[in-house]
């Protein structure tokens, strides 16, 4: 599928083809979900910690007799019930069971994300900026030319030095690289801009099977 190029300067570019199985596939919302969820899983540093009946320092010593005390029978001081006692099921720290995820899962819910932000119109390429962009304004002139906001901007090295000091002081505007391209940040931003030459690093990554 041909794209057609942006400019900052709003100059005329040629058109850009991306793979249909980048931009025209059938989008699974399951597994989408599925990416994200995996994302915030490991986005969580897992610090709580509490120690179980086993790691509770003490003795071990019956406390009452099994039978004949007419309440209920307890092991030790160490048991749930009680106060300084374990802790049931709490959490364990960086013993944390995370989700995992197959690498071909995660590129499949790439494509379909991209996908799905073709299908709404919301996919835009950007040519790659070989100037810098000094002023906040003249970005912000072309965010507001082609009338785009809530914008993920994905881009290439070169571009990312060009734009930055222009790019990260508009609100709602992320801007990452094309090795950080992932599904919750594109689903988060409503707009997407790529890079000419990030388009073509992300096609390669994803149609190369041995990544």
């Amino acid at each position: 599928m041909k794209f057609p190029i942006l400019n900052i300067d709003g100059s005329k570019s040629e058109s850009i083809e991306i793979s249909d199985k980048l931009v025209k596939l059938k989008v699974n919302y399951k597994l989408i979900k599925y990416v994200i969820d995996w994302q915030l899983n490991h986005a969580k540093p897992r610090v709580a910690k509490t120690k179980q009946r086993n790691q509770i320092r003490g003795s071990t010593k019956k406390i009452v007799a099994q039978k004949g005390s007419g309440g209920a029978r307890h092991a030790s001081k160490k048991a749930p019930l009680f106060v300084g006692g374990g802790v049931a099921h709490g959490p364990k720290g960086a013993n944390y069971k995370v989700k995992k995820i197959n690498k071909k899962v995660r590129k499949l819910a790439l494509a379909q994300t991209l996908s799905k932000k073709n299908l709404d119109k919301n996919l835009h390429i950007l040519a790659d900026v070989k100037k810098e962009v000094k002023k906040t304004k003249e970005f912000y002139k072309f965010l507001e030319k082609n009338n785009l906001k809530n914008v993920l901007i994905i881009s290439d090295d070169n571009s990312f030095k060009n734009i930055n000091k222009s790019a990260r002081n508009i609100k709602d505007l992320k801007l990452i690289n094309a090795e950080g391209a992932n599904v919750y940040d594109l689903f988060k931003y409503k707009s997407v801009v790529i890079t000419s030459s990030s388009a073509q690093k992300i096609q390669e990554r994803y149609l190369n099977e041995k990544n």
